[in-house]
């Protein structure tokens, strides 16, 4: 007789259900798993052993089988303890074959039979509830997993508990869905002295989540101002959260089962490799990118990233999504990202100031800023100088909006965006409009088309840096409320694509 009850392989961000079916066979003892398991996966068996061993369960003197199926599926990661752990108690009659099979359940085993906390519990639940299952996994994975809503989580802090549960004998609570994380007060707008025109870029970016590129000198404030962003970006919406969260349930970032409305913001060093940017490594875990979706992805000291990495950041910024592929693994990760650059203008980074630039001035500068290609380079909608603030100036009042107030503009202008936009799929935002629909919703003026379509010859502009102005150019329309885009839009647009050393 073969019991069976379910659990699931992550394929990216998705769960995809795996049957673990357990038999009893005649002859020498011995416990296998098959179906292509990983060396965590194989050690269960160790696990599950002492576990039952705690709980005073001793294992048949026969033969036992596990099969994970499908067989052909890698399975990576310890939280298939449990579910081998709920089949093999099946097999032997001490749980209900028929109440273990429609359970989806996941969890490490201590030696000592309690159930160790693993990544993954959100996406978990969603497939548990696309198979009409229950979830059973670890007490401190439930608030996370009880955020899908659609299934009930049962959360055992231990084997022995979850056995109770299932036999009846002492009944747990449906987990109930975690803390939403607030909002804190974060830095402000109005702590930056001067730039004016940068926290104006930061702003537009922010609105229609075009990609920023920041050229200045050392201490010129260029991480000051990214680190204020996430200040004034909206909340992410319901769908987007649940999305977010998914991804950084498989990174283990979910703290206590609570999930953000936060924007996520990520700060890779530049040394960062491949892997840790796009997503790679054992299981093809996901990266940077990923783990910056529907957020801001800071990358400072640009030019200083391999070139492999840049070149990489190409597709996934058109797309919104990357790829990763391995001999072992494909998975597809989502990473629609804000991408905000800064660079020094030069390798020592005082091109423009004559009194300390090194003897290479201005050669420097273009083969330093040369390391980012032009396709990349094409796909930043704004570039702005950062100039060094002086001194004296330090002690002038701030000037300026606070973050709360151009967060509210920005917020206004995401809602006009959604509006607009709300009849066409996977667009809601400017930078995602493709180059006919901008035509359709979003064509400047006449005085701004003739402007734009000068500009565009005196400048070389491509087919996607023509679109990329007239998005910028709607965002700024968006800002100030305006349904029309203008010829004063379109020149604003035009002034952030023309950079001394980016250009």
């Amino acid at each position: 007789m073969v019991s069976h009850t379910y659990t699931v392989a992550f394929e990216g961000i998705e769960g995809r259900l795996v049957d673990v079916q357990c038999a009893l066979s005649p002859g020498m003892p011995h416990f296998l798993i098959v179906g292509l398991p990983d060396k965590a996966v194989s050690e269960a068996r160790e696990r599950v052993r002492a576990a039952l061993s705690a709980l005073s369960i001793s294992l048949p003197s026969r033969r036992i089988t596990v099969n994970l199926s499908p067989a052909d599926l890698p399975k990576e990661g310890s939280h298939f303890d449990l579910p081998i752990a709920l089949a093999l108690l099946a097999a032997i009659d001490i749980l209900p074959k028929d109440a273990v099979e429609g359970l989806v359940s996941l969890g490490e085993l201590s030696l000592g039979g309690d159930l160790v906390p693993v990544t993954g519990a959100l996406p978990a639940a969603l497939a548990a509830a696309e198979a009409e299952c229950g979830l059973i996994c670890p007490a401190a994975s439930g608030p996370e997993a009880a955020w899908v809503g659609e299934t009930s989580v049962v959360a055992p802090k231990s084997l022995g508990d979850a056995i109770q549960h299932i036999t009846g004998a002492r009944i747990l609570d449906v987990s109930s869905p975690g803390e939403v994380a607030r909002a804190s007060g974060g830095p402000d707008l109005l702590e930056v002295k001067g730039q004016e025109r940068a926290k104006r870029a930061l702003e537009i970016a922010a609105a229609g989540r075009h990609h920023l590129l920041m050229v200045g000198s050392p201490g010129s404030g260029k991480s000051m101002l990214a680190a204020r962003l996430p200040g004034i970006l909206p909340p992410l919406s319901p769908e987007e959260a649940l999305e977010t969260s998914m991804v950084h349930s498989l990174a283990g970032l979910i703290d206590d089962g609570g999930i953000s409305r936060m924007r996520p913001f990520r700060s890779p060093h530049h040394t960062a490799s491949m892997a840790a940017i796009v997503g790679g490594g054992k299981g093809a875990k996901p990266g940077e990118m990923s783990l910056a979706h529907n957020g801001v992805l800071f990358m400072d000291e640009f030019p200083e990233y391999s070139r492999s990495v840049l070149e990489t950041l190409r597709q996934p910024i058109e797309t919104g999504d990357v790829t990763v592929a391995r001999a072992n693994a494909h998975v597809r990760y989502p990473c629609r990202f804000l991408l905000i650059a800064a660079a020094n203008p030069c390798k020592c980074g005082y091109l423009a100031d004559a009194s300390r630039a090194c003897a290479r001035v201005p050669g420097c500068g273009a083969d330093y800023m040369g390391r980012i290609s032009g396709p990349l380079m094409d796909r930043f909608d704004l570039r702005v100088e950062v100039p060094p603030v002086a001194v004296q100036d330090l002690d002038i009042p701030s000037s300026g909006d606070a973050s709360s107030v151009v967060a509210e503009r920005v917020a206004e202008a995401r809602a006009r965006q959604i509006t607009r936009y709300s009849d066409v799929q996977g667009v809601t935002v400017n930078a995602d409009a493709s180059g006919a629909l901008l035509e359709e919703v979003a064509g400047p003026c006449e005085a701004g088309q003739a402007m734009l379509t000068q500009a565009a010859e005196r400048l070389g502009l491509s087919a996607r840096g023509y679109h990329r102005v007239i998005r910028v150019a709607r965002t700024i329309a968006d800002l100030d409320a305006r349904e029309d885009v203008g010829a004063k839009d379109i020149a604003e647009a035009l002034s952030y694509r023309i950079v001394a050393g980016a250009a």
